[in-house]
């Protein structure tokens, strides 16, 4: 039996992980960040975009659930536990081979939280 992954669901929650450190690989972008959530041990986050570049609805939904399911055989093995993701569908995600998007999420999952987080601007 599957778990379920928790989904980040508010745009706020998504704002929060887009400040933290990302990755690109071929079939997707994944963003992660420490959670804000009041337990830190509890199991990663997910959220899923995908914005107009990637095509049309029916494109950016079947991007969306090919990355839900790669999400689902992956985060709980390769996430770490108390952090957000977001992953972002690229124009290629809905032509990438099943396995080579596989490799794409695992290889990103688990660089993301070595890589340093985004420097924005000063805000005051």
């Amino acid at each position: 039996m599957r778990h379920a992954i928790p989904h980040l669901k508010v745009r706020r929650e998504f704002l929060h992980v887009a400040k933290g450190a990302s990755v690109a690989r071929p079939g997707v972008v994944v963003q992660a960040r420490r959670s804000n959530a009041a337990n830190s041990a509890s199991a990663p986050r997910a959220g899923f975009t995908a914005s107009r570049k990637v095509g049309n609805a029916v494109v950016r939904n079947r991007c969306k659930r090919r990355l839900r399911a790669a999400v689902q055989e992956l985060l709980l093995l390769y996430g770490q536990p108390g952090w957000d993701y977001v992953f972002i569908a690229r124009a290629g995600t809905v032509r990438r081979r099943w396995q080579a998007l596989l490799d794409d999420v695992r290889t990103a999952l688990i660089s993301v939280p070595q890589k340093s987080p985004r420097r924005g601007k000063a805000r005051g």
